[in-house]
């Protein structure tokens, strides 16, 4: 059996950590949610989320992942088995480590080919002439296939751009690791973010375009962010909302970090580099994602329409919403190539972290060689994404994104804390947690992360399940003519996790009991 692939060096797996975790909603989902839900009075559960959730799980990930690794495996059904060895289903639960991953990863491929897409026709002017919100919403529904259009006259473009995507993905998780994904971020990264600072000095700059409006001003969008309305506080929503983010910004409860922390050595930092990577995420969100979008948003529509265009979506404000205000300014399509360019590389170093679990999945558990793992998966990746291009506008979409990026990473947490800390023991935890830390955890998080982080998972899954649960899975209010699609969604999701549960079983039967550590 070949040696286990390895990173090129602690700054590798760091900016590969922080790659996968900077991605589309640390620049779009982010203002939108802090705009639906107060402004400045999101961020205070926000960052109490954050470090009773998001960075005991991030240490949990890394810790656990590298212990995994020690045995030759990084997923979480082997990783999950080595916590527990005396419990022969606990495996069947990490399936969902790499069921979520890859469901995230079908459909978030074609969304990030859109982006790729829309960079280039900033740069050639093709939608130059959609200066309004209605036609540059047509231009996007023609662009997706959902109309024909004067823009459009079919989904070839869209498909097009997605086949470079997905063939770009595939290519650099084929060349490994160190060569692959670290290659990728230790260039991407430093690009991203230069692409960010600049669209954020550029968008402060812009003062009150509006002299007869001097409130509608870029830095009041700074206030609107930070200055807090309490009386929000008391609105549950906000507090699930925030911990949601937390979640989905920082990669935690999906099965990535696990995966990245497994090709780790037995001595090598998981304190510092964990918090390194969720501080490098938090630059992203808060100071770089919270000074573009809600600045320019107040600066050409005004305070009071902050809320209504966060409710349109994500979708809307990335790619109707802002093209139409940087076609405003000086230089505008340039600074949407940045744009684009910028969501692109963060949609790229996220979307590679998701389809890596399947990959080390069959090459750790059936020794295949990389190349045909990625041939292998990479097929039912690219047969199941169809269903969300032909989908689109019918709920798959939505489906795929609630089950495989939303419920999947609350449940997967909360199965993961209470592994660590309550089966394997706190004791033991902590140990492993500081072995060849460059940094000690302050004895607080021992009681964070035994009894507040998982109450805290227990109490979200709970809520869902007591106040939406049911509704959701009796499709108790979707349109009829979106049922047949929701289904068939449903029905697919369940036999790919039925699938991969039973490779997991299938890779179990011939397997030797766990020995000492190598």
């Amino acid at each position: 059996m070949p040696e286990r692939q390895r990173w090129g060096s602690k700054l590798g797996v760091i900016l590969a950590v922080a790659g996968s975790a900077v991605g589309l909603g640390n620049f779009l989902r982010f203002p939108v949610q802090a705009a639906q839900h107060g402004g400045g009075a999101f961020m205070i559960p926000y960052f109490i989320s954050l470090v009773l959730l998001g960075i005991p799980l991030m240490w949990i990930e890394w810790a656990i992942g590298r212990y995994g690794g020690l045995f030759g495996h990084g997923t979480a059904p082997s990783v999950f088995q080595t916590l527990w060895q005396r419990n022969r289903f606990i495996k069947y639960f990490g399936v969902i480590g790499i069921f979520g991953p890859l469901v995230i990863f079908i459909y978030y491929t074609y969304i990030e080919s859109w982006l790729l897409g829309y960079a280039v026709f900033a740069a050639t002017g093709r939608y130059a002439a959609a200066t309004t919100p209605s036609e540059m919403q047509t231009f996007l529904r023609g662009y997706q296939g959902l109309e024909q259009n004067h823009y459009f006259q079919g989904i070839g473009w869209a498909y097009g751009f997605f086949l470079i995507t997905f063939a770009a993905n595939l290519w650099i998780v084929s060349r490994g690791i160190a060569k692959g994904i670290e290659w990728l971020t230790r260039w991407a990264l430093p690009l991203l973010f230069a692409c960010a600072v600049i669209l954020a000095a550029r968008v402060l700059m812009l003062g009150a375009p509006d002299p007869a409006r001097p409130d509608w001003h870029a830095l009041n969008g700074l206030g609107f962010l930070w200055n807090p309305d309490f009386s929000v506080l008391s609105d549950a929503t906000v507090w699930l909302a925030a911990a949601g983010q937390v979640f989905f910004t920082l990669s935690v409860g999906i099965g990535v970090i696990l995966t990245y922390a497994s090709y780790l050595k037995r001595e090598q930092d998981v304190v510092l580099s964990g918090l390194t990577s969720v501080a490098t995420n938090e630059l992203a969100e808060v100071i770089l994602g919270g000074s573009i979008v809600i600045p320019a948003a107040v600066a050409f529509f005004g305070p009071t329409q902050i809320g209504e265009i966060a409710r349109s979506g994500a979708f809307n404000l990335g790619f109707v919403t802002m093209p139409l205000m940087f076609q405003r300014v000086a230089f505008g399509p340039w600074f949407t190539v940045l744009w684009f360019g910028l969501l692109f590389l963060a949609g790229l170093t996220s979307s590679i972290s998701l389809l890596q679990p399947a990959i080390a999945f069959m090459e750790d558990e059936f020794h295949l060689s990389r190349r045909r793992a990625i041939a292998i998966m990479g097929t039912v990746a690219f047969l199941a994404t169809h269903a969300a291009i032909f989908g689109l506008g019918r709920g798959v979409l939505d489906e795929m994104d609630f089950w495989g990026g939303t419920f999947a990473l609350v449940l997967f947490g909360t199965i993961e804390v209470i592994l660590f800390t309550w089966v394997f023991g706190m004791d033991r935890a902590w140990e492993e947690l500081h072995r060849g830390a460059e940094l000690d955890i302050p004895p607080v998080f021992r009681v964070i992360m035994k009894y507040v982080t998982p109450a805290f998972l227990l109490v979200i899954l709970g809520a869902w399940l007591w106040q939406q649960g049911l509704p959701v899975i009796l499709l108790a209010g979707a349109p009829p003519d979106r049922l047949p699609a929701i289904l068939a969604t449903r029905l697919g999701l369940t036999v790919l996790f039925g699938l991969l549960a039973y490779l997991v079983h299938k890779a179990w039967r011939s397997r030797k009991p766990y020995e000492a550590l190598p």
